[in-house]
């Protein structure tokens, strides 16, 4: 499962770039939108999905 953003629903305050356990982390915020800039690393914790405000993230197959 990887984390997909709903650009349309993001405000891009960065949470999810602050709670990924990742390294390097799965996410960076790019032009006011989270972007998945390094889904291979991954380890669907859920974390991500579970923190964003807005819920704009969510684990897909």
């Amino acid at each position: 499962m990887l984390p997909v953003v709903d650009e349309s629903k993001c405000t891009g305050c960065g949470e999810c770039v602050d709670v990924c356990p990742s390294e390097p982390n799965v996410f960076e915020v790019q032009d006011e939108k989270a972007k998945v800039v390094h889904p291979e690393e991954c380890i669907e914790c859920g974390a991500c999905e579970d923190s964003c405000p807005d819920e704009a993230i969510e684990l897909k197959d």
